[in-house]
Parts: C-alpha cells; structure tokens; sequence
C-alpha cells in the first residue's frame, strides 16, 4: 500500500509544524534526560527534533520509509549530536531485541495495513523493560462548522482513499485494541484533539487542505480510485477556503493515544 497523502508540500507543510506539545503531550510524564527513542514515521523530523531536546544526551533515531522525506529531515538537523534520520520499515526496524527505551509513532498505524505487525515489532525494539507510544486520528469523529456541503464529500472522499490506498482512518479508536492484539499486557489509553479555529488556525488548516486536495498524491489516489473527479475535487477544495474565511469558522480532530508495555 502507498502513503495516501504523498510528500507534496502541502502534506510536509502539516508534518513541519508538529511539536511534542501539540502531538505527543501523552508522552512528557514518560521523557527523561539520557532516555533513548526510535521515532517510527518521522516525516521531516519536528516532533524527533523535539524529543531530542527533552532527552538530551539521550540519542533518538528517526525512521520514515520515504528517503526523499529522510533527507529533508538530515537537512533540517545538521551539527547535532544525538539525533540521526534513517530509511526504514515499520515491519522490519534494522535495530536489536530491547535496544532503545521508548517507541514512538505518531499518526503512523493510520497509514499501515497491518497495523499490529507493527506493533508487534515495535515491542521487539522496546523489549521488556521498554515503552511504545502511539497516536493517531481519527476521522470518523471529526466535527466542524459551519457545515458546509462539499466538506461532507471531502469526509466521504477522504475514508474512501485513506482505506483504498493506505489502512485505516479511524485509527484513534481501535490503538488499543491493536495493542491487545499485539500482545502487550499493560496498556494505558488517552486522548486528546486539535481544534483549529481563529483566523491564523484556519486559514492554515484551511489553505493547507485546499491545496492538498488538488495537488497532492490524495488528489491522484481519488482519481484512480474512482472517487472523485477534477469538478468534486475543485469544488472541495474551494469548500475549505469559504470555511477558513469564514468568522464562525471550528474544526476539531480526536486523536487516541496509547503508552503500552509487554
């Protein structure tokens, strides 16, 4: 399966902007000074970046399976000392049985077809001693206003390419019942939301969808999966411009969150 939204930049310009205040609160009662993490799916590194940060001297390493993703992440930390990006599979993580402290995978199982392997392997990583730390969102809990006609056919639109290209957009829910899966024994669940509403808020939220609906690799996979044509496309992403122009104007995401020990 393909990632379903690409690296264009649309999709990097979300990616960038994540912090571990935004997206990985669940997990700053569990960092400390010297800890060692795998960051699984790290996109252009922001939230790895971060992570280095609050465990410093401790090394963190980034994982995405995108090299052209990889680099831009290298890029972005040149001339530091404990934080490294790698190409590489969330099947198949090139480290040994319990060699960091704590896995971290932010709105990565969304992405996967088989979201407890990964999970399974990410155990393996942590060993028993170790953490696995998860988020992701979950779409079909996504609410906004004011409630304009093409942005219920982007929601339609978009479980239709997210399961026709890339897993599961539902994920938030299900984190814990993959963990059970998966085996781990002492699963502590959570959540928490985005909500995007002043005018900055929106107009990036809003801008950034009204661009990714168009020229991302989302656009090219509702194409070739017969959900959408150019008219729905265009008209989706003229529905997010009117809602972050829009004075009234809300969105919240629901996020789950899972901490998970063998």
């Amino acid at each position: 399966m393909s990632y379903a939204h690409g690296h264009h930049e649309s999709v990097l310009r979300s990616h960038a902007a994540r912090t571990v205040a935004d997206s990985a609160a669940y997990l700053v009662s569990s960092l400390y000074p010297g800890a060692s993490i795998l960051d699984v799916g790290a996109g252009p590194g922001t939230i790895t970046v971060d992570l280095a940060d609050r465990v410093f001297p401790g090394r963190v390493v980034g994982v995405d399976a995108a090299s052209d993703v990889v680099e831009v992440a290298r890029a972005a930390v040149a001339g530091r000392t404990n934080v490294e990006f790698r190409v590489g599979d969330a099947y198949a993580l090139d480290l040994p049985d319990a060699s960091v402290d704590i896995v971290h995978a932010h709105q990565t199982l969304q992405h996967l077809a088989r979201p407890v392997d990964a999970l399974r392997e990410f155990g393996r990583v942590a060993g028993p001693d170790g953490l696995v730390a998860v988020r992701d969102v979950d779409y079909g809990g996504v609410i906004w206003h004011p409630q304009i006609p093409a942005l219920d056919e982007w929601i339609e639109t978009y479980h239709g390419v997210h399961r026709g290209s890339s897993g599961e957009p539902d994920a938030g829910r299900r984190l814990k019942a993959w963990a059970r899966e998966a085996g781990f024994t002492r699963i502590d669940g959570s959540a928490s939301v985005w909500v995007f509403d002043t005018p900055d808020k929106r107009a990036w939220w809003g801008g950034m969808w009204a661009d990714r609906v168009l020229a991302s690799a989302f656009a090219d996979h509702a194409r070739a999966l017969g959900l959408a044509d150019d008219a729905l496309l265009r008209r989706i992403s003229d529905a997010w411009r009117e809602w972050a122009a829009h004075p009234d104007g809300w969105i919240l995401l629901p996020h789950g969150e899972v901490l998970a020990r063998w």
